[in-house]
């Protein structure tokens, strides 16, 4: 929140003892209590990770709520205490001027594609924040950045989708045939980020515990955050529910807000792999044929399930962004999408669960969630000595770093 917010005065507020109504609540303090406003509490903490704590439910639900749990959500949803204490129209607009900050680096609105599942500001918020203090760290400290090409490269719709996706294909220096080349999808993940970072578009990924929000109960694909020099994608991973290959899945990702940051749109992202929908838009389309181009995926007609199976092999996708790429171009019917679709949708289901995974590295995570390249960079400018290491280890690494393993996380990353 603002400043003005932390100059409300909290030695000021007299403990009374009156009855919640329906447009308050008790805050209890010791043995007394005093009422607030019922629509203050809810307006702070709706706009915040805190609206999904166990104690936000039970106030609502109870009609009171002790100091400490109070101060309790006030800490995790990073509000200045004493705003629960003021007025409605003064929360109001400390809540509106934090959302008109926080926006500047990315739109409120989901951007879809065959979803409907919406993304909730306070889901994605400390992510989001989190990622826009590291642009802001690494634009004040490194003097080599340039102003970004690929931001905007296609804001004008090219010829056709073919003609955008060799635009932005060239313009990242990834070619088809390296994407193929690679032994692994693994390997060919690793390529696009390489390429895109080599172009100052910055990539995050989802790493459980080394993030400052879980996502664990939100339907969410990523998200692109604005800026004219570092754009940064960030990658939620996973399988989404949509029964598909995590990797083959976000490689597709990858590609789709590749294209949305070419097409100058910041927001976060949804996306059904299984969608097979008329109206999956432009920017679906041009991601498929940077990953599948026409000419290349008509050789596996008629596509049958093992042919299906060896061109997502081929280009690096799962087997049903091969089905739905191949309907979209008119390869295919659409029942015999939908058989496929549902084929692949049941081998899902019945592959294997997958042991423990082995924990990972402190510096891998590092380097998977703030990303190679901002890692790298920001090691560079500590050396410099334009920053201190506490700065460094809060802001890049979030403390998970101690101070023995800066040579681990210097390897992980050159």
């Amino acid at each position: 929140m603002s400043e003005a917010a932390d100059s409300i005065d909290a030695r000021r507020i007299h403990v009374t003892s009156p009855a919640a109504s329906p447009a308050t609540l008790n805050v209890v303090i010791g043995t007394e209590s005093i009422t607030i406003q019922r629509a203050a509490f809810t307006t702070l903490l709706d706009n915040s990770v805190a609206g999904t704590y166990v104690d936000y439910g039970k106030a609502l639900a109870s009609g009171g709520i002790k100091f400490p749990a109070l101060l309790r959500l006030a800490r995790i949803g990073e509000i200045p205490y004493p705003l629960f204490f003021a007025g409605l129209p003064f929360v109001e607009a400390q809540v509106a001027s934090k959302t008109k900050k926080l926006l500047a680096g990315v739109s409120k609105e989901t951007f879809s594609i065959g979803s409907r599942a919406p993304v909730e500001l306070r889901d994605v918020e400390l992510i989001l924040k989190d990622l826009i203090r590291k642009q802001e760290l690494l634009k004040r400290h490194d003097r080599t950045l340039e102003k970004n090409r690929i931001v905007g490269l296609l804001r004008v719709e090219g010829v056709s989708v073919q003609d955008d996706a060799s635009r932005l294909m060239s313009a990242i220096g990834l070619t088809h045939e390296a994407m193929r080349a690679c032994g692994t999808k693994e390997r060919a993940l690793d390529l696009m980020i390489e390429r895109l970072e080599s172009k100052q578009v910055l990539v995050s990924r989802s790493v459980q515990h080394y993030m400052p929000q879980r996502l664990n109960h939100v339907d969410f694909s990523g998200m692109t955050i604005r800026d004219a020099k570092v754009p940064y994608i960030f990658l939620a991973g996973g399988d989404h529910g949509d029964h598909q290959e995590p990797v083959g899945r976000t490689i597709f990702t990858l590609a789709l807000m590749a294209v949305l940051v070419a097409r100058r749109i910041f927001s976060p992202v949804t996306w059904n792999a299984e969608s097979a929908a008329t109206d999956l838009g432009r920017e679906y389309d041009i991601a498929g044929a940077m990953l599948m181009p026409k000419s290349s995926l008509r050789r596996y007609g008629p596509f049958s399930i093992d042919e299906v199976l060896t061109a997502s092999s081929e280009f690096k996708v799962t087997p049903s962004a091969v089905v739905v790429r191949a309907l979209r171009l008119g390869f295919i019917s659409s029942e015999v999408a939908r058989t496929h679709l549902a084929e692949f949708r049941q081998a899902f289901l019945e592959r294997p669960k997958r042991s423990g995974m082995s924990p990972i590295r402190a510096e891998n995570a590092i380097r998977k969630y703030a990303g190679r390249e901002l890692s790298r960079r920001m090691i560079d400018v500590l050396d410099s000595g334009a920053i201190t290491s506490n700065e460094f280890y809060r802001t890049v690494c979030l403390n998970k770093l101690r101070d023995g393993q800066l040579d681990d996380l210097r390897r992980a990353v050159r």
